[in-house]
């Protein structure tokens, strides 16, 4: 793994987007991108969601659910993080330091109007892709944005895609987008959606990994990917319908496929436990998509190394 996955202990400046990129790039397919809903207490007291999946072998750390007016990271206390003369008025310096690693935020590109599949639910505008919310995700130090969609939310492609636009110019960082999973709404396949998201200026384009939603298969799920990169960008493949609960041979199955469809980086998301993936399905993930030694290296790394 290239060294700019570990953020330097001195300096919690946003990652330059490019260099991120390359470096995501230059790992082939060995990335692995853990969520954590902030707002749920953490698994265990004394330590937060965000070190334990550090810890069990992430090299991404995103943030589901943090309102970017209103920044909060449920046990995470402030006053027992080692001084060091920064401003500590946002968690995601703070999360750098105690993980070294870049941490970026899901903000969801929420439709006015969406041909919706169930009653949706309304967000606050701290969790939303509006211009105004992704310069404030800027400010807070966040290395890159996710403009996806948590369930019930209406989120849409299209919405998505107008986003993009948004995002390379408010926030300026590295930029994933796409969908997961129906976010509530009855989006057509994401096949044709996510060159659209390439086109638009994503970093990385975000897609289900197959065997998360229904139809998604290794096959079709290749040619999409081959379709993103043709258009120049980087595809992550999602684990997000609660899978990351699962035993860890499902886990190993999926990563396995994702990265034999040619994904560059693999997530797990957060409901294998409230707010947070089964840790040992971390390990599992990442112990399947590139062995041990890096595992090994991850999970035991410090932050100040």
């Amino acid at each position: 793994m290239k060294r700019i996955l570990d953020c330097s202990a001195s300096d919690f400046r946003a990652l330059d987007r490019e260099s991120l990129k390359q470096s995501i790039l230059a790992a082939e397919g060995r990335t692995v991108v853990a969520e954590t809903i902030v707002v749920a207490p953490p698994l265990y007291p004394d330590v937060t969601n965000g070190e334990i999946v550090k810890a069990f072998g992430a090299d991404l750390l995103l943030l589901n659910m943090l309102d970017v007016f209103a920044p909060a990271v449920v046990g995470l206390d402030h006053a027992r993080v080692p001084a060091d003369g920064g401003d500590h008025s946002s968690p995601v310096p703070v999360l750098k330091r105690l993980t070294g690693l870049p941490v970026g935020v899901n903000l969801e590109p929420v439709a006015a109007q969406s041909d919706a599949l169930e009653q949706l639910e309304a967000i606050a505008e701290g969790r939303t892709a509006t211009p105004r919310a992704l310069a404030q995700a800027k400010a807070l130090g966040c290395d890159f944005v996710c403009l996806t969609g948590n369930p019930k939310t209406g989120v849409t492609n299209a919405q998505i895609e107008r986003a993009i636009g948004d995002a390379r110019e408010y926030f300026g960082g590295l930029v994933i987008a796409g969908k997961m999973h129906s976010s509530g709404t009855r989006d057509a396949a994401p096949g044709d959606a996510a060159v659209r998201f390439a086109e638009a200026g994503a970093d990385v384009v975000l897609l289900p990994a197959p065997g998360t939603v229904p139809g998604v298969r290794e096959d079709d799920l290749a040619h999409t990917i081959a379709r993103v990169k043709q258009a120049g960008a980087l595809v992550l493949a999602a684990i997000g319908t609660s899978q990351e609960g699962a035993d860890e041979a499902t886990v190993r199955e999926i990563a396995l496929s994702a990265k034999r469809a040619g994904a560059d980086m693999l997530h797990i998301g957060d409901c294998g436990f409230t707010g947070i993936a089964v840790p040992e399905n971390i390990m599992a993930l990442s112990i399947a998509i590139r062995g041990r030694r890096h595992t090994y290296i991850r999970m035991a790394r410090s932050a100040v190394r």
